[in-house]
């Protein structure tokens, strides 16, 4: 991960769920079977050069796995 989340992460909504994520094979195949869900939220993040921003984060998650794979998609204007 090339950025650090600094706050708690809000207005979270889920983007897809179970066969609407492309990359569920994957998942299952590294972290196991789960109810796997796309979501997307809002942060404030710290870039690897120190700049604080709110920005859009999105991730996979399933009960009892945990979040995965946090992606940086969109700085939001500070």
């Amino acid at each position: 991960m090339d950025f650090e989340i600094q706050s708690e992460i809000t207005a979270i909504e889920v983007i897809a769920v179970g066969r609407g994520i492309r990359e569920l094979e994957r998942l299952q195949r590294r972290y196991g079977e789960g109810r796997w869900r796309k979501l997307k939220g809002v942060a404030t993040v710290r870039l690897l050069d120190g700049s604080i921003h709110l920005a859009e984060i999105h991730w996979y998650e399933a009960h009892g796995i945990g979040r995965k794979e946090f992606k940086l998609k969109l700085p939001l204007l500070d």
